[in-house]
């Protein structure tokens, strides 16, 4: 479960972490009653990303024009979302601005302190400059010099972010969370460090051991009951679109760059899940290769979807065991009765299809995986191995026309009794179609 800035900075403001004088907005004439000076900034408070972008956060001076912009900003929708509250923020000069988090890894069940000077970064794709520390055993501030210590950061400044990363690990466990960021933490002229902007992200089963969390869930699922609402508080970690092409990866990015990729080949997604959480139905903790075949399960059981499309990025732990699981899935009698567990709740048992596998791994780790699936490719139609995504797409979006053109055929039952061999004959033109493309 996300929280909105402006409860973030709440929660950052019991816990010492620095922060702007700030109030929140309500309604346009509650900017009458303002207890912070001029300029101040107006930020929309919602869960998607990109205010920025689409005028989400403006600066104003006066309090007429203050009242002005909250109307705009107030009827403006960000991503298909309109703010019910927005923050009123006195305006910062920064003259340095970093990037720290800790993420809960799910991979290795451990904490990760993330830091990096650069701030337009995402945690799960962060390439070469983002440093990091696992935390191993129990917690000191020697984790937190560590990080500092590997972003370059000397002196003031050093025990400046020392402190604000261990403020940021107590909130982090006593409020049981996946994800903790400050994006920016910004550095005035004078050394003073101020978290400008922060994102919390709590963990779905322990929100009812969290009596304030609780009723903030509540009140948010009352507010949200359409489809949003289930990409903050979902059944998985993933989304459910009516397609024919499920998606398996290992990160949000993925996820989505996978999703685009897709639709701009063509192709219509189905279940999108991102293998690299734990899935909120599991009780116990689960290793990659458990969620990998969970998820092929997931993907199997839903009758719209006719190929699933794996795309793995960067390394994974216990890698030797998923050529082993794919080769077990693609090997399932492909007439087996399966039980739909869409949406969480099972359904009428039926006769489905084992979907075509199409799996795209990316990274030296995967080198071994690749030549075994490769052997097993060779012994088995259903498995398809390639390396580029490009290709992957393509392969994918080929395979579930190529299947949807086939349920669109006649039956032979209105047919004459030529019409079963015209019917192969269109089949076999459709499948060498196909493959030329």
């Amino acid at each position: 479960m996300d929280l909105l800035e402006y409860q973030v900075k709440e929660w950052f403001d019991q816990m010492g972490i620095p922060v702007l004088p700030s109030q929140r907005i309500d309604h346009p004439t509650d900017l009458k009653r303002l207890n912070i000076k001029y300029p101040i900034v107006l930020k929309s408070q919602v869960y998607a990303d990109d205010r920025v972008k689409f005028g989400g956060v403006k600066i104003v001076k006066t309090t007429i024009d203050a009242i002005a912009t909250a109307q705009n900003i107030f009827n403006l929708p960000i991503w298909g979302e309109l703010p019910e509250v927005l923050l009123a923020e006195t305006r910062y000069d920064a003259k340095k601005e970093f990037y720290l988090a800790i993420v809960l890894d799910t991979a290795i069940c451990r904490p990760v302190l993330l830091g990096c000077k650069e701030t337009n970064i995402d945690w799960e794709s962060p390439g070469e400059k983002m440093q990091y520390v696992v935390v191993e055993q129990e917690f000191s501030s020697f984790y937190a010099r560590r990080l500092g210590l590997k972003m370059g950061l000397q002196g003031a400044l050093m025990q400046s972010v020392s402190d604000i990363l261990e403020k940021m690990y107590k909130l982090f466990v006593e409020k049981d969370l996946d994800l903790i960021e400050i994006n920016p933490l910004a550095v005035n002229v004078s050394g003073e460090v101020m978290a400008l902007n922060g994102k919390v992200r709590v963990n779905e089963r322990a929100i009812n051991r969290h009596p304030e969390i609780a009723k903030m869930a509540t009140k948010m699922l009352a507010r949200k009951r359409d489809s949003q609402a289930s990409g903050i508080l979902g059944n998985w970690d993933g989304v459910e679109i009516k397609g024919e092409i499920g998606i398996l990866a290992n990160g949000t990015g993925s996820v989505l760059t996978t999703l685009d990729a897709v639709v701009n080949a063509g192709g219509k997604p189905g279940v999108l899940l991102n293998l690299r959480h734990s899935f909120l139905t599991d009780i116990k903790p689960t290793t990659f290769c458990d969620r990998l075949e969970k998820g092929l399960k997931i993907l199997a059981s839903e009758t719209n979807i006719k190929v699933i499309l794996i795309n793995f990025l960067g390394a994974i732990p216990d890698v030797k065991q998923m050529s082993e699981i794919i080769n077990n899935f693609v090997q399932t009698d492909s007439t087996e009765s399966k039980p739909s567990i869409s949406n969480g709740s099972s359904q009428k048992s039926q006769t489905t299809t084992l979907p075509k596998l199409v799996v795209r791994l990316a990274g030296v780790d995967f080198n071994q995986t690749r030549e075994e699936l490769a052997k097993f490719s060779t012994e088995n139609q259903q498995l398809i191995i390639v390396e580029n995504l490009g290709e992957a797409v393509k392969q994918a979006v080929s395979l579930a026309n190529f299947n949807q053109t086939l349920e669109n055929l006649p039956s032979a039952s209105k047919k004459t009794k030529q019409a079963p061999k015209n019917r192969r004959q269109k089949i076999n033109n459709i499948q060498t179609n196909s493959e030329s493309k």
